[in-house]
């Protein structure tokens, strides 16, 4: 369940890249960013938000915004994920899913009636100086890009 709100300092992380290189929020200070967080490479729903941010990647970096995506997958499948469908941006891999509790986006879900715990399609926008700017928490994949440049203005 998502605590955090805009204005808040963004919590904290550290953690390795799809190319297994340590990868922390202090190492984006004075950028814009957006930290998405996402249930698992390669499959449908992750897969068209992910290619409308690599669709609209010039567009957000012409912006001035840095995009990250963190999923409880490992490098590997990081590796796959970018590969398949050529993402330009970085994707960290929180396998002991610290960072998701700490952003409160690993949650109770439910699916045909079948209630689970997973990941909670969440989008936060990250200002130049850590601070929350906004929270999509109701992510529309088609239109991620658009949603997240509504927001900045």
């Amino acid at each position: 369940m998502i605590t955090l709100n805009p204005g808040e300092k963004a919590p904290a992380f550290s953690l390795k890249n799809q190319d297994g290189k340590k990868v922390s929020l202090k190492d984006y200070k004075g950028k814009k960013i957006v930290l998405f967080f996402y249930p698992k490479d390669m499959t449908p729903t992750c897969t068209v938000e992910a290619c409308n941010l690599r669709d609209n990647y010039n567009l957000l970096k012409k912006e001035g915004i840095e995009i990250i995506g963190i999923s409880p997958d490992d490098e590997t499948s990081h590796q796959k994920f970018i590969g398949k469908h050529e993402l330009p941006y970085t994707l960290l891999a929180d396998t002991t899913m610290k960072t998701l509790n700490d952003y409160g986006v690993w949650g109770e879900k439910s699916m045909y009636g079948r209630k689970y715990m997973g990941v909670l399609r969440t989008t936060f926008l990250i200002n130049e100086d850590g601070k929350i700017h906004d929270i999509i928490v109701k992510v529309q994949s088609k239109d991620h890009a658009k949603q997240i440049l509504k927001l900045w203005k």
